[in-house]
């Protein structure tokens, strides 16, 4: 017995066709003759592959709290905190790219913009950051529009976390009227995660799944952070590509809150 290894695959499975590899670096098709502009599409793309494999997770995370099967949501949303550790870091490589470099090509990418990402809505939605208006960037898509919709016909992720809660004997007020819109913040949620909070051993799948919730938001957090930072750092304060107000915009997406009772139950405690 030899380890020799394969060196021949004529007729058979190699790495690039497993990967599709010819698919994936012919991706990159740059419109310009700047030498940056091969970062600035690889950095948006590998980030979109990351998000594709966070709405997996979310939507597996989602399902399994529903059918309540805690083990495995608290393994996908332990997975979907370290791509969103992944995300972050791919900001540090981006921020390498200075305003003159980024001068050079800005103006091929045309009206595309960040903020069009529907795998970012995706990932939105699915945690519980829902309003059907920002469906329109994406309605020239009908297969697009098709897949945020069915995210909006289904409770979020917080939503199925709440489910539990009110499985587990908690008042949670009942159900909010509108799955695809924004769910107002409830004391009675609130109150039942204190609960969980000064009673972690009695509670501790809830409690368990509280933090794994908080994990996920804290990365998400600093996603937007370091979001901001990059494009202040590459374009100042002007406008985005896609017509938002670019970091101004930006600033504001820091207020908003996935699991609000989770954040304001601490003060609380």
């Amino acid at each position: 017995m030899t380890d020799t290894p394969e060196t021949d695959f004529d007729g058979k499975m190699a790495y690039g066709d497993y990967l599709r590899l010819d698919l994936i670096l012919g991706a990159q098709q740059t419109r310009s003759a700047a030498h940056d502009e091969l970062l600035f599409i690889i950095q948006h793309q590998t980030s979109e592959l990351w998000m594709k494999l966070a709405v997996h997770e979310l939507e597996s995370a989602r399902d399994a709290i529903a059918e309540d099967r805690l083990p495995h949501a608290f393994k996908m949303l332990a997975r979907v905190s370290r791509i969103l550790e992944q995300l972050n870091g791919a900001w540090d490589v981006l921020r390498t790219l200075t305003p003159s470099e980024y001068t050079e090509f800005r103006e091929d990418l045309g009206q595309s913009s960040g903020f069009q990402s529907h795998q970012y809505r995706a990932i939105e939605f699915l945690c519980g950051n829902r309003n059907a208006a920002m469906l329109k960037p994406h309605a020239h898509r009908p297969a697009i529009i098709g897949e945020l919709r069915a995210i909006l016909a289904r409770p979020s992720l917080y939503d199925e976390a709440i489910r539990l809660l009110a499985r587990s004997g908690f008042d949670v007020g009942g159900e909010r009227p509108s799955l695809a819109e924004p769910r107002a913040e409830n004391a009675s949620v609130q109150a039942a995660w204190k609960a969980v909070y000064e009673a972690p051993e009695r509670y501790w799948p809830l409690y368990e799944l509280a933090e794994k919730l908080v994990d996920l938001e804290d990365y998400f957090r600093r996603w937007r952070f370091n979001h901001v930072t990059t494009v202040e750092r590459v374009i100042g304060l002007k406008r985005g590509t896609g017509g938002t107000q670019g970091v101004a915009y930006l600033r504001r997406m820091l207020e908003v809150e996935l699991f609000p009772e989770l954040w304001h139950v601490r003060t609380e405690l």
